[in-house]
């Protein structure tokens, strides 16, 4: 039998409502949950909680670090733009550190949206609080289609070729990269849209949304069959 690998999976801490009830929840749209599956592995929410993050990153095959909100610009050193949303120090702490443990592991690292951006910000980058409106984020929760340019010397590039038609949903971008880093994907404003860490097994992040595209499972596929190789040791 195939070894299904556990892929931790980081998500929000934030007032849900459902049935009767309207209570603080660990949440996460089912579109990362369903993209882990078909690509044959095990998703594991992590909601922010406080230790054991050593004990948990021993225990995963895969961590995958979703979208979400701003991260604190204290973080990387900055004052907030008017337009960047309240912090969450809860989710920020807890994912530095979850985002550590497993570089410091070669644990198969996926960053999407929020996640590209806390992978910069953790090896020393900072980010472009805001955008350009109407640029890579128009209408509330309506994804934009646009194309990237994809370095073909990249673990990206071997997945996705030279270039792809992705989903962006993003009003902050990469802005100084961070250590070890390099750019492999940029939308045609020059954008940064993929990161990469060269020296580790598997350490790949894009600014789009590769969760809500079905039809193009293939970030998916190899991030999965990469942590299977670290099911299997």
């Amino acid at each position: 039998m195939t070894v299904r690998p556990l892929i931790g999976i980081t998500s929000y801490l934030d007032e849900a409502a459902w049935g009767v009830w309207r209570q603080n929840a660990a949440v996460l749209p089912q579109t990362y949950l369903d993209a882990v599956s078909r690509a044959g592995g095990t998703p594991v929410l992590l909601p922010p909680q406080g230790g054991g993050v050593h004990r948990l990153v021993d225990a995963l095959d895969g961590l995958l670090l979703a979208g979400g909100s701003d991260i604190d610009p204290a973080r990387y050193g900055a004052d907030p733009h008017p337009r960047t949303g309240r912090p969450h120090p809860a989710r920020d702490a807890w994912e530095f550190e979850l985002l550590a443990a497993a570089l410091d592991r070669d644990l198969p690292v996926l960053g999407i949206c929020r996640g590209m951006q806390l992978l910069n910000v953790a090896l020393g980058g900072d980010l472009v609080q805001h955008l350009p409106d109407e640029s890579h984020q128009t209408l509330p929760a309506t994804f934009v289609r646009q194309g990237v340019v994809v370095r073909p010397e990249s673990r990206l590039g071997e997945i996705l070729g030279p270039a792809a038609q992705v989903s962006c949903y993003h009003h902050q971008a990469v802005g100084r990269i961070g250590s070890g880093l390099r750019a492999t994907a940029w939308s045609a404003d020059e954008t940064v849209e993929a990161l990469e860490l060269p020296d580790r097994s598997f350490a790949v992040a894009v600014q789009w949304h590769p969760e809500t595209d079905p039809d193009d499972p293939r970030l998916f596929d190899a991030f999965t069959a990469a942590s299977c190789k670290e099911a299997a040791r």
